[in-house]
């Protein structure tokens, strides 16, 4: 099987080590000849895309999209499917560590019906420097990735029990899922967007 594997392109080794993601975004993308059309991607991982789209370009292509919570991804079109295509996603280790914590949210979100998490967009905040107060009182530093009224996606040595109760800054939360480098969060109570940086970066 290894031998085999092999044969795969490097897209279809990262949909094996990331689960593919059935999403519905909406957003723009722009073909080698600059032109720019609506799409939906239908399904997403760390490495790779599926997106309906109007205007379809060739295999080996290279496109730039702008994605509803997940912003700029480029790649290069694999192969053409029904009303589309599908493409690879180019990306630094770090910047497939924030595509897989964001597809974590919005896999989650579905899984768990939260509806607040559907109206709020997830940002990244401008100090992502916090620290992390665990259970038994314990506090870490941590990097937050991403971040919405609702939840965060945490980078982090160390990742707390699952189900634990941990304050990011003065936020309580609950650890939801692991990620490669961290963790997922998810808050106690919605934050007000006013004061939502300063009170997880708060020390």
């Amino acid at each position: 099987m290894a031998l085999a594997n092999k044969k795969f392109l490097p897209a279809a080794e990262e949909r094996r080590r990331f689960q593919r993601v059935k999403v519905h975004l909406l957003g723009r993308y722009m073909l080698p000849d600059r032109r720019e059309f609506p799409c939906q991607v239908i399904n997403m991982s760390p490495g790779g895309l599926a997106l309906l789209a109007p205007g379809i370009g060739n295999v080996g292509d290279r496109v730039v999209a702008y994605l509803d919570h997940i912003g700029r991804v480029e790649g290069k079109i694999t192969r053409i499917i029904d009303n589309g295509f599908a493409m690879t996603v180019g990306a630094t280790p770090r910047k497939r560590d924030k595509l897989a914590a964001q597809l974590t949210w919005l896999a989650n979100r579905d899984i768990l019906n939260l509806p607040e998490d559907r109206r709020h967009d997830r940002i990244v905040p401008r100090n992502p420097i916090a620290v992390l107060t665990l259970e038994d009182g314990t506090k870490m530093t941590c990097r937050i990735i991403d971040l919405s009224l609702s939840g965060a996606a945490i980078a982090a040595e160390n990742r707390p029990p699952l189900k634990s109760t941990v304050l990011l800054g003065r936020v309580q939360g609950r650890v939801v899922r692991n990620l490669e480098d961290g963790f997922a969060l998810e808050f106690v109570h919605a934050q007000p967007i006013e004061t939502l940086e300063e009170s997880v970066t708060a020390r």
